[in-house]
Order: C-alpha cells, then structure tokens, then sequence
C-alpha cells in the first residue's frame, strides 16, 4: 500500500494530474480512504475532487470522522448534495451521529424532503439500537409476483440497494412475510411465484434491539443481512453484515477497555489528547484506590499478629498476587462466554459449580508446588509458617476463582456491563478476601 500511495503522490507532485484521476478511479474505495489519512487538508480537498460523484461517495463512507468533517467543511453545497444522493442512507446516518451540529445543518440543507426526514427519523433511534444501524435500500417484492417479474424488478431497482442476494417479500401493509434468496428466483420456473418460493419462517429484529444482541444472531447464523421491523412488525429496514462487522469491533474494543479499568471511548488512540486519556482512566483508578482501602484495613485489624510474627508480612504479596491472577482467569473465561451468548444466567450454578471444581484442582497444585519451594529451597522459615502460607494460596485461588465466576454474571443480572468485573476489579476485592483468608489460617496455625 505504501508503494501505491507514494506513486500517487509523485503523480501528483509532478502535475500528471488525468493518470493520478484515473488510477483513483480505478482503485478500491477503501485504500484511497487510507490514503486520506496520509495527506494534509489541502491536499485531501485537491484529491477528494478527482473521484467520480459515485466514487466519491464510497471513499467518504470509508473515511474516519475528522475526514468527514474537514472534506464537508471545506466542499460546496452542491458537492455535499452529490456525496448525500449517491451514499447509501445507513452510511450518511453513521456520518451524521457522529458529526458536530453545523455540519449535520449543512447535510440537511442539501437533502430532498423525504431524504430529510428520513434522516430525522434514523437519527431519533436510540445509539447503538437496530434501527440506528439499518439501511431501508433493500428488495421489497410481493407474494404474487412471479420469478421472472420479480427478476426484473431486482434488474430495475438493484443497482440502488446495499444488497440484493437475499430479497424480502411484504404484504400490503408493510409487513414482512417472507424471504427468498436471488439463488433461488434465478433457478426457478419463470412462471413460478414469489409466494411458492420464500421461506416463511423469518427471523428478524425489532428497531429497538440492541446492538450487541444482534451481532449474537448475524454470529449464531452467519447470515449477510437481517430484516428489522417495528412494533407492529412491519418491515422498516435490513441490516448488513458490514455493519455487524463495526459493531463486533466496538464491542470488543470496549469491553477491552472495560476489563482493563478505562472508560470507553469511540476515538482513536493516537487522535485522543492527553487530557482526554487521563479522564478515561482517573474514575476507575480513583474507585481502585478507594477500593484497595479494603486490604489496608484488613491488615489493620491483624497489625498485632504482624507484629509478633513479622515474617507473615514477606508472604502476602505472593498470596494476592496469586489469587488476584486466579480470579482474572476465571473472570476473563466468563466474560467472554457472557458475550458470546455461550453463557446464559441459567447457567448460573454450572458455572459456579465448575469453577469450584477448576479452583480446587488450581489451588492443591499450587499449595503443593509452594510447600515443596518453601521446604527445600527457601528452608529458612519455620514448618508451621510454609504450612499457613501453603494453605492460604489453596483457599485464596478455590475463592478468587468463584468470586471471578460470579461477579460478571451478577452483574449482567443487574443490567451492567460484565466486562466491568474484570482484572483489576477482581483483583482488588479478591486481594482483601486473600488476606483475611491468610491471617485466619496464621492465627489458627502459628498463635
């Protein structure tokens, strides 16, 4: 790609200005996007006019935001119409949600009437909805069409629709009915309808669906397009597996974020300031350190045992650190399977039971392992002493490994996102329960 864009560049600094439109024209949308990102305003201005009305269209679609707003910013009204009238309409709307006030007025301004409030309504759907992802360019055909009528309806209408492999069939009041694959309509008998061929057994989406549950369908059923109705089951609009294909990365993106104590942010690393960096990670550190106040009281109470047997303090980062890994083990496996759909809240006591199980096993390994090291190559403590600290690892990772289970799934119960409970959450609630565990075991043992 670097060898193309430098050609393109030379082509440019040397005034070879028809080769440099032509090979644009020719190139995929989405690498000439790229491209954008490597160029300064003026010059993205200079190349975004050589493209084609329709080409230009599909590079913007594949532009990040800031492009987007400084290629509106800086174009005519005029040119703003052609981007409008030739992108598809869930591509706008991506544009639009994201856009600041002026330049949502100025796409507006340029846009017919129906196309306005069609907008208007997209834009009403609530973020990361189904109907705030779903395009209305789709095949619509009816039940008494035959194969060869509807055939030329697709050849009439099907350049203007994000997909045409799989065609919907509606009634007269808008509701969706059926579906029929272009496969299928092509087989067939030209006088054979519409109505004998679809598949009646549809599954489609309500607009207010979320996001996340959606992308668990287009997963389950590797489908390319998933119809998406309204209340009253009329069909309002599909969404593509393209779409799906963001959603999977956003989600994952933020449950990454999540997991690693920042909050969620929908800009790019590098484009983030500095300010903006430490307020996504100041409230978790700040709930973190608050939170770590736990372990400094529980040392507190058991200061008087720490200071007849001093040596106990030597072993408790050894004991949390264990069961903190522990819990994060476990807390990762379960919120993954949480968000895979692999996991459901029936499975609560399956989950709770293996992991009882898994952390048993984990923990008498590692007590063993612990009180062999301790025994033969760090002999300078006291029998009873490996002992305590043998059998408090044990216990630490059997809890650590249930309370790493558990809390994702309380918390999806309680409408919060799983992800939250995860590495260093755990690891602070697990390094408190640790140590009392290791100081009850120490006064059992040694006082």
């Amino acid at each position: 790609m670097q060898i193309l864009f430098e050609n393109y560049t030379a082509l440019m600094e040397s005034g070879q200005y028809v080769q440099l439109k032509q090979e644009l024209n020719e190139e995929q949308p989405a690498n000439i996007a790229e491209y954008f990102e490597e160029l300064s305003d003026d010059k993205q201005l200079f190349i975004f006019r050589l493209l084609t009305k329709d080409v230009a269209a599909e590079v913007f679609s594949y532009m990040d935001n800031d492009t987007q707003e400084h290629i509106v910013q800086s174009i005519t009204d005029r040119e703003v119409r052609n981007i409008v009238d030739e992108m598809f309409l869930d591509d706008t709307i991506d544009f639009l949600e994201e856009a600041p006030a002026n330049l949502v007025k100025k796409v507006l301004r340029n846009t017919d009437a129906e196309t306005r409030q069609l907008i208007n309504r997209f834009l009403n759907y609530p973020e990361n909805s189904a109907g705030s992802l779903m395009t209305i360019e789709f095949v619509r055909l009816r039940a008494h069409m035959t194969a060869s009528y509807a055939l030329s309806e697709i050849k009439k209408v099907g350049m203007d629709k994000e997909t045409i492999y799989t065609c919907y069939v509606i009634d007269a009041q808008r509701k969706l009915i059926g579906v029929v694959p272009l496969r299928t309509l092509i087989c067939a008998d030209d006088d054979a309808t519409v109505g004998d061929l679809m598949q009646d057994d549809v599954m489609s989406v309500n607009t207010l669906d979320d996001q996340e549950e959606v992308a668990n369908i287009f997963k389950k059923y590797n489908w390319m397009a998933l119809p998406v109705t309204d209340k009253e089951n009329r069909m309002v609009g599909i969404i593509t597996v393209d779409d799906i294909v963001d959603v999977i990365e956003q989600e994952t993106t933020e449950d990454m974020e999540l997991m690693n104590a920042v909050l969620p942010s929908d800009d790019e690393y590098l484009k983030m300031s500095v300010f903006g960096l430490a307020k996504n990670r100041i409230p978790w550190l700040c709930v973190l350190m608050i939170s770590g106040t736990l372990s400094a009281f529980v040392i507190g109470m058991y200061q008087e045992l720490l200071d007849s047997v001093v040596v106990l303090s030597s072993f408790m980062t050894i004991i949390t650190g264990t069961g903190g890994n522990a819990g994060s083990q476990a807390s990762a496996m379960i919120i993954r399977g949480l968000a895979l759909g692999e996991i459901q809240m029936r499975d609560t006591m399956k989950v709770v039971f293996k992991e009882l199980r898994v952390g048993a096993m984990c923990g008498l390994v590692l007590a063993i392992v612990n009180m062999i090291r301790m025994s033969f190559f760090d002999n300078s403590t006291p029998f009873n002493i490996d002992l305590t600290v043998s059998i408090s690892m044990g216990v630490a990772v059997v809890l650590a490994k249930t309370l790493g289970c558990s809390l994702p799934i309380l918390a999806k119960a309680v409408k919060l996102d799983p992800a939250m409970m995860a590495g260093p959450l755990i690891t602070t609630v697990v390094d408190a329960i640790a140590l009392v565990v290791y100081f009850s075991i120490a006064t059992t043992l040694i006082l």
